[in-house]
């Protein structure tokens, strides 16, 4: 088992993940958020895009219609989506994901330089960088209290917008 002494936040998790995964020699790497909001027996869904193809794929909850997703948390996806494609020019439908897939050519390019929540959009601006083919999978979201609590605060949100224009500016 691979921690970090300190909390440093999703990004960097994912970023020592990745790297874990590299030296090991995965062929591929799923990731889901740790709040219980993913269903992991979707994760064929992900195989099935890679095996056809697929660098990345990104679980999108709103190729199922927002279902269940308070309203506020649609208000964030949209903005998250938004900024995520006028900051990088790419587009896609739930750019907060935290269950995506990448295939080991993916994650030899995608490089990961915020620790934070951040990532997420990042992650799309690598991908988009290294014209990796990414796809959407739709997937349904498990809401409970727990989860809901986990997600970003409207401070957080602001404090990711800042990194990522910074990271839009270095890039």
């Amino acid at each position: 088992m691979i921690t970090h002494s300190v909390n440093r936040g999703l990004g960097a998790s994912l970023g020592t993940g990745f790297a874990a995964a590299q030296y090991l020699g995965a062929d591929a790497v799923i990731t889901l958020d740790a709040d219980g909001q993913h269903d992991p027996a979707e994760i064929k869904k992900f195989i099935e895009a890679i095996e056809h193809g697929a660098d990345v794929v990104i679980g999108s909850r709103m190729l199922t219609g927002f279902e269940g997703m308070p309203w506020y948390r649609q208000v964030a996806q949209i903005l998250g989506n938004l900024v995520t494609f006028c900051l990088f020019g790419a587009w896609v439908t739930d750019s907060q994901s935290g269950f995506r897939a990448f295939t080991r050519f993916a994650l030899e390019k995608i490089q990961i330089k915020t620790n934070r929540m951040e990532v997420s959009s990042e992650i799309i601006a690598e991908t988009k960088r290294h014209k990796l083919n990414l796809v959407e999978v739709p997937i349904k979201a498990i809401y409970t209290d727990y989860s809901l609590s986990k997600g970003q605060s409207f401070f957080v949100g602001l404090k990711t917008l800042v990194k990522l224009v910074v990271r839009r500016i270095n890039q």
